[in-house]
Parts: structure tokens; sequence; C-alpha cells
């Protein structure tokens, strides 16, 4: 009956070895899969060891089952850590593989005249034929006590951990975990030989295998990167084909080679050059990929059918080993694209239109307050439209110069603003916008003031306008175009380089235009004289780093106002 009981243990973890073996999957975990080839190995032993008649031969089996007793509960605990996605460091698997296995290498001193895993040994055959060992045990096995009550520790606590702390995870695979670690640690310390001499860990063993095969059939359900390609691969819906670093053909499947009638014909490990169709279409991909995997995504059309190929890395495991071909058909999505195209480039011209309509109104309703504001003051006939210009001038020639990095939205948005710069007068009195001559203090008190009302206005104007940029260049114009490099400008009294750079050259403009024309209370001043009173005002007036293109566009400056002439 006893020789049944581990004759029937044994069988039956060769048997669930074999099972597993049936419905193995690429995803099914490396350590689970090793208990099904320990178990059997260490069931095997304990037999043989029912079967023994000799000293020699109960050992040798008895040296089979510590196989079993020295690895088993490190794989499940590698299993543990593994299915519940908690990466163990490669130090620390070492150190426990090398610590099992030293103590796997002490079991093997048993028999001999070493006492460090067994002090002494007994052998006899008892009047039913069986075996009668007594033993005492030695160091070492009491160290293979402690290191499988450690492993049952951690499997635990790696359990525990998971439960709390990681949901996606399931519960029920955290509960099925638990049971053989659970058993098996009963098995070794609790109920070792307690029923008639049985040993219980064979059973055990048997009962782990049980529940890791419901474990490794539920976990493929949870694996949502094998399952999903399983899926797509059956369903046929996604074409799939492999070459290695060398363009060498690999393999495809059915959906693939429907797209590409030409792989039924090329052999595997053959060149995709030794084949005249899909070296015309497919290398061409692999090489552009090869040079650059942003080149990833490519569309080839078949007839009326519109095929989208995206080049990936093939891989196993980690390690790159190839390319890898994933073929849709996107017709459908080709047909509603080229149609949306269509409706959307309408679209955008007829907004294109009206956008440019109503910035064109907008412009002219800038352009003709910032006239009509002119129009009351007498002296400045045509300020507006020369200041403009000579923006226009300064800034063509610091878009040459790479020194001033100035963007081409930045550089049209300050000519755009540049009319708006004096909006702030029309909040001036006529008496004194329109007086003839000179300003008492107080009157330039009052003239100063349209720096800032210029600003407030500009704002109003723009206040819901989309260009957030061009409004704030725009009130920075009108705000700061008086300010000085210097800081005895106004209204804020700003100094270098905190006064807006679309300031500093709306301030050159303004000046140089100031000096040239005629006002009702100066000559215009001849172009030499104006240009030494610019030249002299650079750092002091003016920002010293305008002076550059100021002298490039002089000439231009002085074409343009001898022209009005």
């Amino acid at each position: 009956m006893l020789t049944l009981y581990y004759d029937l243990m044994f069988f039956c973890a060769l048997g669930l070895t074999l099972f597993y073996m049936f419905i193995w999957h690429k995803h099914f975990d490396v350590h689970v899969t090793l208990l099904y080839v320990l178990v059997p190995v260490a069931n095997f032993g304990y037999m043989m060891l029912i079967h023994a008649k000799t000293p020699d031969a109960w050992l040798a089996a008895n040296k089979l089952t510590y196989v079993g007793g020295c690895f088993s509960m490190l794989l499940m605990m590698l299993a543990v850590f593994s299915l519940c996605h908690i990466r163990l460091n490669r130090f620390l698997r070492v150190f426990f593989l090398a610590l099992s296995l030293t103590v796997f290498l002490f079991s093997l001193t048993q028999g001999t005249s070493s006492t460090v895993f067994y002090q002494d040994f007994s052998f006899a055959l008892g009047e039913d034929g069986l075996p009668q060992v007594v033993r005492r045990y030695g160091l070492m096995h009491t160290v293979l006590q402690i290191v499988i009550i450690g492993y049952f520790a951690l499997s635990l606590g790696a359990i525990v951990y998971c439960y709390f702390r990681k949901n996606q995870v399931s519960r029920k695979i955290l509960f099925l975990l638990f049971l053989p670690t659970l058993i098996c640690i009963i098995s070794f310390f609790g109920g070792r030989r307690f029923i008639q001499g049985i040993e219980l860990i064979p059973a055990a063993y048997v009962v782990a295998l049980l529940i890791f095969l419901v474990i490794s059939w539920r976990i493929s359900l949870y694996d949502i990167t094998d399952t999903g390609i399983d899926s797509l691969l059956e369903k046929g819906e996604t074409g799939f084909i492999s070459f290695d670093f060398k363009f060498n053909y690999l393999g495809s499947n059915e959906t693939a080679k429907n797209v590409f009638p030409a792989l039924r014909s090329l052999t595997v490990d053959h060149s995709v050059r030794s084949s005249g169709e899909l070296e015309a279409v497919a290398l061409p991909w692999l090489q552009a990929f090869a040079a650059d995997e942003k080149n990833s995504v490519f569309l080839h059309e078949i007839g009326e059918k519109t095929y989208q190929i995206t080049v990936s890395y093939l891989y196993t495991g980690k390690r790159k080993r190839g390319y890898q071909f994933f073929i849709t058909d996107d017709t459908t999505d080709r047909q509603y694209i080229r149609l949306l195209d269509d409706f959307n480039r309408e679209l955008q011209q007829e907004v294109a239109a009206k956008t440019a309509h109503i910035e064109e109104m907008h412009n002219q309703l800038v352009l003709g307050m910032a006239t009509m504001v002119e129009s009351r003051d007498n002296s400045t006939g045509g300020h507006i439209r020369r200041t403009s210009v000579g923006v226009q001038l300064l800034i063509r020639e610091m878009q040459k110069d790479p020194a001033f990095r100035l963007t081409e939205g930045f550089c049209q948005r300050l000519i755009k603003a540049a009319p708006m710069h004096d909006l702030g007068k029309i909040a001036v009195d006529d008496a004194i916008l329109r007086k003839p001559g000179r300003f008492t203090p107080e009157e330039f008190e009052s003239m100063k003031a349209h720096a800032a009302e210029g600003a407030r206005i500009v704002r109003e104007i723009l206040k819901d306008t989309d260009d957030i940029e061009f409004q704030l260049i725009a009130e920075n114009v009108a705000h700061y175009h008086h300010e000085r490099w210097d800081g005895s400008g106004y209204p804020e009294g700003l100094r270098q380089e905190e006064i807006p750079f679309e300031a500093r050259i709306m301030a050159v403009a303004d000046v140089y235009d100031a000096l040239v024309s005629k006002r009702a209370y100066k000559d215009k001043m001849p172009l030499d004289q104006a240009h030494a009173i610019i030249m002299e005002g650079m750092g002091k007036h003016f920002d010293p780093q305008l002076e550059k293109p100021y002298l490039a566009a002089r000439e231009h400056l002085e074409q343009y106002y001898l022209s009005l002439e």
C-alpha cells in the first residue's frame, strides 16, 4: 500500500508534466515550467526510496529528493515575483540560486565521512521488506530549513504587497499562488511522516503542480500582449512579414501572402532582392527604416485597395533580431481622409479669404483712426506713413544681420503696429495738439500723457484679437516709443533693456522723421545734420545696437525723404 502511494505520486507528477507540455505556450512563466521538470525528478527519488534494498540505493534515491527540497521553494518564490510583476534584482536572483545550489551540493555528501549534512545514518530492511532508516541531521540540513522558510516568507510578502499595491494583478491568481507555497511549507515541516510513516511532500508537489496548471491556464487570459497578438494572427485581418537585418525573408502569415503573392514563392532565408516584385516595394521601406526609425509608415496601393505598411523591429525577448511589417487594409480610412482633406482644403481657403478680408478691414480701420488723429495735429501731416516706411527700412537691414535673430512674424507685426504709435494723441486737447509754437512745461506734460493713453486705446481695440503677440507689440510701441536708452524719456523713465525692443526701433524712425520734417515750430533739418543728431543719440537716446542697421538703412531713408520733396 505504501509503495503504491509513492508510485502513484510519481506517475501523477509525470502525467501532469506531460499535460503541461501539451498545453505549453510561450507566455507560460519559465519558473513554473522548471517546476514541472523538477517535481517528477524529486517524486521519482521518493518512489525509489521505498523500493531501495541497500543503503547505497537508498542514499542515491534520497539525493534525488533533495532536488525538490533545495529548489522547489526557490522556483515557487521566483514564480510568485514574476507573476506579480515584481522585478527582482539580478544579483538577488543569482544569490538565491547560488544559496540553493550550495545547500544541494552539501546534501550530496550524505553517506560519506562528512557530517555537515547527516551526522550519522543507519539502514535496515523491515519485516515488510521496506527500508527502515535512522538519521541525525547536521548543520547544513538546518540551513536548508532556514532557506525554505526564507523563500516562503519572501513569497508571502510579495503576495501581500501585490494585493494592496498592484491592482493590475488578478486577486484569484494571488490566492492560487499562495496555496502551493503554503501546502509545500506545511508538508516540509508540519506534516512529515505523521500518517504511518508516509511522506506528504510528494503529494504536496502534485497538488502544487495541479494549482500551477490552473494558474498557467488562467494567467494567459491576463497577458494582453500575447493574447492580443494571437487574436490578431488568428483573426487574419493584419498581415505580418519578418526579415532579418540582412533583409532575408523569415516568414509571413496568410494575410500578408494575399497582399503580396510573391511571398508564396519566396524561400525562407532568401534575400528580398531575389524577388523582383518585393525588391521594388519592400526593400525601399526596409532601407528607409534602417536609415531613420522615423520612416516607419508607408502606403501601398494595389488596384482600388490601399494598405498601410508599418515597419518596426523584430524582437526576441528584449533583443532586436530584424524587421517586421504590419500590414493593414487602409482603403476605407484613406478614402475618408481624402474626402476630409478636400473638404478641409476648401474650408481653409474660404476661411483664409474671409480672415484676410477681416484683417484688411481691421487694418484699414486702425489706419483710418491713426489718420484721423493725425489730421487733428496740423504739424505732423504724413508722419504715420513716413515713420512706417522708416520702420520697414530698419527692419529690412536687421533681418540681414544674424545677430538680431528676428522672426518673420515679429517683423510683420511691428510693421503692422507702427501706424498705431500715436493713437493716444486723440485724448490730447486740441488747443495743445494744434498749437503752432513750442509747448509750455504744463502743455508738454499733457502731451506726454498720449503715450500711456495710446497703450490703453490699443489694448481696447485689440482685446478680442487672437494674435496676442501683435497686441503686445502694438501696446509697447504706443506706450514706450518716447523712452530713452539713458532713462531720461517718458512716460515711465525706462532705461536700456527695460524698454521693449519694438519700441526702441520705433523711436529711431519717429525721431528721424521729426528731425527731417517741417513742423509749425521749425523748418525741416538737412539730412546730414539729422544724421549727426541720430548718431550722437546712439547710446543716449537710442539703443546702441541699432546703430549698425541704421547706418545700413541711411541711404535708403535719405532717398525716400528726398523723393517726397
